[in-house]
């Protein structure tokens, strides 16, 4: 298994970014994603879940309305468009498969948000 972020980077407040997440050695489109965060000096917390179908999704408080996830498995890719970047949204973001009742993480992509 392995699962690869990309997209972080460094935006200003207001601004948006678009990570993506792609995974291998498994079959993707049977699992449920998930997209984490863990901020300096923060426990690690979970964002957004999407099924696997894409049909469902779900999201944290601190992101509805601003974060929307979605996948495209014809790409065993996962995505996350995050608009409107509060500071408060700066961590390094993972995704994550959980199979067979483990955890497969991602090795994380920055995303700084800063004037």
């Amino acid at each position: 298994v392995q699962i690869v972020e990309s997209g972080g980077g460094l935006v200003q407040p207001g601004g948006s970014l678009r990570l993506s997440c792609a995974g291998s050695g498994f079959t993707f489109s049977n699992y449920n994603m998930n997209w984490y965060r863990q901020a300096p000096g923060k426990e690690r917390e979970w964002v957004a879940v999407i099924s696997a179908s894409g049909v469902f999704t779900s999201y944290a408080d601190s992101v509805k309305g601003r974060f929307t996830i979605s996948r495209d498995n014809s790409k065993n890719t996962v995505y996350l468009q995050m608009n409107s970047l509060e500071l408060e949204d700066t961590a390094v973001y993972y995704c994550n498969a959980r199979i067979r009742s483990v955890n497969y993480w991602g090795q994380g992509t920055q995303v700084t948000v800063s004037s």
